[in-house]
């Protein structure tokens, strides 16, 4: 398999107010050295709970937050280290698709020129041609030829998602950015959007780094899953491996929390693990495992050495990848209880 975006130890900080004027200028660790890989015609999807780091991750691996630190190489080259020009001409390889199909369209604007924008800002084709590949792409995406003259507030919210579909499509890109893109949606819209972008990456050969807090999405649309929490990577692996067979306690959590997952008899998480307490502050995350204080297996060291993101013992000798876990202690639930 060929490596489409390699991301390296990818930091992300932000600088907040001091609390007095000679005082040091305190930082919120959003993400810290992140690093995962996703290769072409494959989709990563990025799990966690709220704050975790997610959203954050995928928008700086795409130049929308800036990153403190760290590489994202697409296709070998750092989008990190491009001038603007450069990122700008990159733009047609990486898209995004916005969470909210209510706010992320123009709604002063007609469909026609909203899905037209990103050919006419990067000046790809000829004006009939962009007409063409607009009425090309309405049809790949479920809508009719009469709305293209339509505004926004003329569409239903799953209609407007087909709509960014459309528009993050125009411009022939090898990487879709999915921040949550069924999560504003009714469960039945969210089935055909789900079933949509399926298809368009079996069809078109897309990757998917594919955000969400909903693993049953995950688990649909997603070959391979990374577990962020507290700003790191946690575990990471093949969407079946990790599901059926969750190493870390936290993983162990999130999957017996999710109602939908936790009737499934997979030894990974047949009894609920009771995680109690809440993560503690990105201002000042602990010096060992952020997970310690929860976690029913924590013992002395995880408290004072943070441990390292590594390959599962016995995970090895099959292509692609293979799963990884962040934990001293990693195992079954079961040794948990």
């Amino acid at each position: 398999m060929t490596t489409l975006l390699d991301v390296r130890d990818l930091t992300v900080r932000f600088a907040l107010p001091k609390a007095s004027m000679f005082g040091p200028r305190p930082h919120l660790e959003a993400v810290r050295q992140v690093s995962f890989s996703l290769d072409a015609g494959r989709a990563l999807g990025i799990v966690g709970e709220s704050g975790s780091g997610k959203t954050t991750t995928a928008m700086a691996a795409i130049r929308l937050t800036p990153a403190s630190g760290g590489q994202v190489l697409f296709e070998g080259e750092d989008l990190l280290a491009l001038d603007e020009e450069g990122m700008r001409q990159r733009r047609r390889d990486v898209q995004l698709i916005f969470q909210d199909p209510y706010s992320s369209l123009n709604p002063r604007a007609r469909v026609v020129d909203i899905v037209r924008e990103p050919m006419d800002l990067l000046e790809i084709g000829t004006p009939e041609e962009r007409l063409a590949r607009v009425k090309e792409l309405f049809s790949l995406v479920g809508l009719r030829p009469d709305q293209l003259n339509l505004f926004p507030h003329q569409f239903s919210g799953g209609q407007r998602q087909r709509i960014s579909i459309a528009r993050a499509l125009t411009t022939n890109p090898r990487l879709l950015v999915c921040d949550e893109p069924v999560s504003a949606l009714d469960v039945a819209i969210q089935a055909q959007i789900l079933n949509l972008l399926a298809r368009l990456k079996a069809e078109l050969g897309l990757s998917y780094l594919f955000i969400s807090h909903d693993l049953g999405v995950v688990r649909h649309v997603c070959e391979d899953v990374a577990v962020m929490y507290l700003g790191k990577i946690v575990e990471m692996g093949p969407r079946d491996a990790l599901f059926d067979a969750p190493q870390h306690p936290y993983t162990q959590a999130l999957l017996s929390a999710a109602p939908s997952l936790s009737r499934r008899k997979s030894k990974g998480y047949v009894r609920p693990l009771k995680v109690s307490g809440d993560p503690p502050s990105p201002i000042n995350p602990p010096a060992g495992c952020a997970f310690a204080e929860r976690c029913p297996k924590a013992q002395a060291i995880c408290r004072q050495t943070p441990p390292v993101l590594a390959p599962l013992a016995g995970a090895g000798g099959a292509s692609g990848p293979v799963q990884q876990v962040a934990c001293h202690f990693p195992g079954p639930a079961a040794e948990a209880a």
